[in-house]
């Protein structure tokens, strides 16, 4: 099938990517535009996991207010570049993962940054619980850790259901932005804040 310069400039305005990566990827997949641009994300994700080690200085600090002044939250997420900081895709990212933040009040971005005595004291209660069901006792570590599990899916921020998308959770979600513009984003740190909390 032939490329037409139509079809180029059509899958770079869908993807945001170089005309000659857009002509490779329309001739790759025999003109399929679809497929097209899902061969331009998946290069796009493993190229930015090829920076995965570059310093991402650059960014936004965000705010977002909900509720009429009740919670309000500020995130900053950090990319390589000032050009990928200007950009739509990346503010409109960090404005959507601040809303998420004031929806969903996550206790920390990742499993790791859970302060250790929350999580002491949830795998205590879960195992408490997993005692008065009367099961053996090999099984009542499964059943914790299944119960942890869901806590972090809850709890952490990376893990979470995408509030606008509950297929996808905030990682996805951040992989997508990653594959698209091609560096490096890490959602740095957030504070929440509620009225009377």
């Amino acid at each position: 099938m032939e490329i037409t310069a139509g079809m180029v400039k059509e899958l770079r305005e869908k993807t945001n990517v170089g005309m000659m990566d857009c002509k490779k990827a329309l001739a790759d997949t025999g003109g399929d535009m679809e497929k097209a641009i899902d061969l331009l994300r998946k290069k796009g994700l493993a190229k930015a996991m090829k920076r995965a080690g570059k310093e991402a200085m650059e960014g936004v600090i965000h705010s977002y207010i909900h509720g009429g002044g009740r919670i309000g939250v500020l995130i900053e997420v950090n990319c390589e570049t000032d050009f990928a900081a200007k950009s739509e895709d990346f503010n409109e990212f960090a404005k959507n993962v601040a809303m998420h933040i004031a929806a969903a009040n996550p206790l920390a971005i990742v499993e790791e940054d859970v302060p250790q005595d929350i999580v002491e004291r949830e795998r205590a209660i879960y195992l408490e619980q997993a005692r008065e069901s009367g099961k053996p006792e090999n099984i009542l570590e499964k059943m914790v850790e299944g119960k942890m599990r869901k806590f972090y899916e809850e709890s952490v921020l990376m893990k979470q259901a995408y509030v606008k998308d509950p297929d996808k959770t905030i990682q996805d979600y951040l992989n997508e932005l990653v594959a698209k513009i091609g560096e490096k984003i890490i959602i740095r740190r957030f504070a929440r804040y509620q009225l009377g909390e």
